[in-house]
Order: structure tokens, then sequence, then C-alpha cells
């Protein structure tokens, strides 16, 4: 039996499956299927690798990209069971790889004769950008291609179908039955683009959200609406999975897919549950020691409620991330709003007292620059614009709460703003009519532009001094005569290099420059004798009369003939970063 699982990525409040993000659901799914069919071959397509195969033939207008499988149309011809799995709720910016819609999707497969199965998030709908009202549209077209569009589990569906077992995907299943799904499905690994070096494992370690079973969850959210329980994933499961992907030469993960790490074998306890740092501790070290030379050992959410209320055993937990993990870290912060109108409308996470407060704590705990270039734990911190509620006093109320966060000298990696998206059951659905996005929508704009380039400019410049060196950015795309590259991360910072390099391929660089919400970087060491002049002139603390006397002397015998041309105040950042 063939089967070709089709992966359209991924983006939901809980989780991430754009690459180098390999995501829960397509591993899942091969694990499920694996576990009813041992027989079965399953190969693993992208979107990419459909958009690159049929560029052109259907008037798509794509990026040309080479296949990860070259044969895609035969697999495709000879596949029983075509498996789509797609769905985007909190839609982003993403550098190497856009997700899929289910229109695009179907316009490559529909004349297939395979069994067609539409699953993952896209059950509630998809929305490529913020500000917009997901309608039942899609999913009526859905159904129109897809034999089975899956509005539960889709690993639970896939299971069923192929035991040839009643089908229900609305089962509960616990982390006993999902197990041996999550360990078969790893071997998935091998078919992604960039294995075995350039890919990032997101670790499921709890579902539903802790807060929502106390007084509900935020307005806009997803998460309880798939999942109405809360159920914590045991240590030894975890780890189990890790060393497996480890074994399979994995080195960068993420333990995510959850709403709040902090809150990870907590305590229930209403609006806030009560951390349990033991239980978080030996999570980290049965995840290190399954992967003790892990690259890359990042979290995800967290409630600044839980940290702001219980700070010791917040520090205890944060030190454990530190302790076991690398540095470069965050934690994202869901503050929405720094309205207390809006945050009550809207049954949100935090106060912004206790939001700063959150911010406070994770700056004094993990504040400090780590190996790679970056502070070992930072907070993150998103904002969502449009919600019911909001007045122009609301954008001013937010922006005035990250001013103090900048003015008081402490630092937040990354503010993501995002416009809201309303989709069917949850709560927002109901207030439909009072979302502000489009009444809004200047207000929105210069509140962006204000953000961006009065607090993230100058809060990057502080994380990432001109100066720094970041290590292992990898190079992932061109644009024109620029590279881009990134770290491996949980929110890599985006890294313009001003020439063409290599691509995939990892360089030390120091930052020049900055951007909003990007930095530029050139490789280090720095070739003074080979280099061009348009990229020497990006060295920061060198005039054009510098430069051309640089130019002028090259070549150069040694760094200490260089720097010898260097006004003296920038020496010291250039010394033992050069290549004669």
């Amino acid at each position: 039996m063939i089967v070709a699982i089709i992966d359209g990525y991924t983006d939901e409040p809980a989780g991430l499956g754009v690459p180098p993000y390999l995501g829960l659901y397509p591993r899942y799914a091969y694990g499920a299927i694996k576990k009813a069919r041992r027989d079965a071959n399953i190969f693993y397509l992208t979107i990419d690798d459909l958009r690159a195969t049929f560029e052109g033939e259907q008037g798509i207008k794509t990026k040309n990209k080479t296949p990860n499988f070259p044969k895609v149309k035969e697999i495709l011809e000879k596949a029983e069971v075509i498996v789509f799995i797609g769905g985007l709720h909190t839609p982003g910016k993403y550098l190497s790889a856009v997700p899929g819609s289910v229109e695009e999707v179907s316009k490559f497969i529909s004349h297939y004769n395979g069994v067609k199965v539409l699953g993952g998030p896209a059950f509630m709908g998809s929305a490529k950008i913020g500000g917009v009202k997901v309608t039942t549209k899609e999913l009526r077209f859905a159904e129109e291609v897809f034999d089975y569009v899956v509005y539960g589990d889709i690993e639970a569906f896939l299971f069923d179908y192929f035991s040839g077992r009643e089908l229900d995907p609305f089962r509960f299943r616990d982390y006993e039955e999902l197990q041996p799904y999550a360990l078969l499905g790893a071997e998935v690994v091998k078919q992604f683009p960039g294995y075995p070096e350039f890919v990032l494992i997101e670790i499921e370690t709890q579902r539903g959200c802790p807060k929502a079973m106390g007084i509900g969850g935020c307005s806009f959210c997803t998460e309880p609406v798939r999942y109405r329980v809360v159920e914590n994933r045991p240590q030894e499961y975890v780890a189990q999975e890790v060393k497996v992907f480890y074994n399979l030469g994995i080195r960068h993960f993420r333990i995510g897919r959850q709403s709040c790490i902090f809150s990870y074998m907590a305590k229930p306890n209403g609006r806030v549950p009560i951390p349990n740092p033991e239980e978080v501790e030996k999570l980290f070290k049965a995840v290190r020691l399954a992967a003790p030379n892990v690259k890359t050992l990042h979290v995800d959410n967290a409630n600044p409620a839980v940290i702001a209320n219980y700070p010791e055993e917040s520090k205890r937990i944060a030190k454990a991330i530190i302790r076991y993990g690398t540095p470069g870290n965050v934690v994202a912060f869901g503050l929405e709003t720094a309205d207390p109108k809006v945050a009550r409308i809207n049954n949100l996470n935090a106060t912004p007292e206790e939001t700063y407060e959150a911010v406070k704590i994770i700056n004094e705990v993990g504040g400090k620059r780590g190996y790679n270039g970056l502070p070992w734990l930072l907070p993150g911190i998103n904002i969502i614009f449009g919600l019911p509620g909001e007045t122009k006093r609301t954008y001013e109320l937010t922006y005035e709460f990250l001013k103090k966060i900048l003015d008081d000298g402490l630092m937040v990696r990354r503010i993501n703003i995002r416009q809201v998206v309303v989709f069917p059951g949850t709560p927002l659905w109901n207030m439909r009519d009072k979302v502000k996005t489009e009444k809004h929508k200047k207000l929105i704009e210069h509140y962006r532009h204000k953000i961006r380039h009065e607090i993230d400019l100058p809060m990057l410049k502080r994380i990432v001094p001109v100066g720094t060196i970041l290590r292992d950015v990898r190079a992932e795309i061109y644009d024109g005569e620029l590279t881009f590259g990134r770290q491996f991360g949980s929110y890599p910072l985006i890294v313009g290099i001003p020439k063409r390099v290599e691509l995939d391929r990892y360089y030390d660089v120091m930052i020049v420059d900055h951007g909003l919400r990007s930095v530029t970087g050139i490789p280090v060491p720095i070739d003074v004798n080979g280099e061009s002049s348009k990229v020497l002139r990006w060295l920061p603390g060198i005039g054009k009369k510098t430069l051309a006397r640089i130019l002028a002397k090259r070549p150069f015998k040694s760094e200490e003939e260089f720097l010898s041309l260097l006004p003296e105040d920038v020496k010291k950042m250039y010394k033992g970063k050069i290549k004669v």
C-alpha cells in the first residue's frame, strides 16, 4: 500500500510546523498508519514539493524549488490514500517556507484517484493573514474535494481507517495511545528537507490550557476548543521520543506544544495554576539525558500570570530551563493588550502588572549573554489588535506598557503583533460583529509602525549591540545579492548578510547594523584583503576616509597592520576577528 502525506505546514497557538520545524501532525499521522499497517509505504511530501512539480502547469506562480522527491506525480498517481495536513491559526511571516491552503493543494491533487483525507488544524479553517473572519466557505469547499474532512484528531482517524475499525476521531486519546504513534512516526524525519542537520523538532508536553480549565479560555484561542481537558505528557514519554530523534541524528529541539511550560504538571487553581518546579526539572533533566550533545533545546509559551504570582517557583523553573537548555531561548507571554477593559471582555491571561513583573523575573534569571551571542532566556510578548472593546486609548496603553519595559532597561526578545482572527467555536465567534480590525485599520497601522520604530529597534540594539558575534547562523535564502539566515531556536533572529554566501552552511557573524526586526551581520573572521568594498563599508566605526585608506593599503600582512588604520575607539571591536 502506498500512502502520500502532504505537509501544508501548520501554525497554531501552541504548535509550529513550518520548516525548519517538522510539526507534530505529519509525524503522528505517519506513526498511526505504521501502527495499523506495517506494510504501508508512506511518502512524506511538502506543499513546496507540489509547487515545484506543478509550477507553471496550472498557471500557479511560485518560486521555483527543487522538489524533495523528484517523482511527486508518480507517487500521487500510485497512492491509495492522500493525506493533506494544513491549518494556519496564528499567521506570521516566514523566511523560507510559506504554508499552503486547502484551495491551493486541491489544484494539485483533485484529479488523482486516491482516497483524499484532510486533517490537522485546518478542520477549523485557516487564515493567511490576521484581521479576518474565517467562514465555513473553505470547509464546504474541502468537503467537495476530500473524501474525508477530519474534524477530530487526524492520527486517531488514520489508525481507525487503516485498521478497518469504526471511525472515531473524537474519542479521547490519552498519551498511552499516542506514544506508539509518536515513536513510530519519528522516522518520517528522514524524508524531511534538510535532514538531519537542518531540522527542528517540537516535542509535545501538554494538551489543553490550564487557565481555560479554571475560568475559560481567551476569546480568540482555538486551543481550548480542540482540547477541553488538560493532560500532561509523562516525562518518560517525552524523553523516549527525544531519544528516538536524537538517535536519528536530530540535534535541534523545542520542548513545546503547550500553552504554558511553567504550568507543566501544575496544580489547578482557577485563573493561575500553582507551578510544580520539581516536575519541570525532572522533565528537562530527562530530555537532556536523552540528548546529551543537543545543539538547540528551547521552549515556547508561558503564562506571565503564573510567573508573577509564584515568583520563587518560577525562578526555579527558569533556572532549570537554562541549566539543561541552550542560549537564545524565549518564553512567549500572551499579554495581547494592556487595556484592562479589553482584557476583561476577552477573558485574557494576565494583567499588564503581572506581565511586567514576569518580564523582570525572566530578565533577572536569564538576561546573561550565552555562548551563541544571545541572552540565555528572555521573554517575548504577544500583542493582538482588533479585539472587541478596543478604543483609541487601548492602543496608547499598549504602547505605553511596552515603552515602560524599554525605558526601565529590561529586554524583550521579540514583540509579536498580529490582528485577531475569528474562528468558529471560539467565544470570539459570538462577538465577531464587535471585532475592530476594519474600523481601527489606520490606528492599527499607526501603532504597529510606532512600536516597530520606537520600541523594537532600540530593544534590538540592546539585545545584540553592534560588534556582537552570533554563532552558528544558518544561511537559508538569497534575496538579490543579500543572504538571509537564522540561528536555530524558538524565535530566531533574522540576519541579513550583505553578499551572497553558500547556503545551508553555518557562519559566525558580527552584528554591524540593526533593522526593525532583523540585523545585518558580516561573517567572521573578516577577510580584509579579499572582501569587496560593498561589504567593508558596513563595518561600524569606519568612515569613508578610513575605508579609502584600507582599500589603498591592501594587502595587509597582519591583523595589527590593519588595526593601525582604525580609530582607537573601535580597535577592540575588531581584534581577533580579522583574517589576512
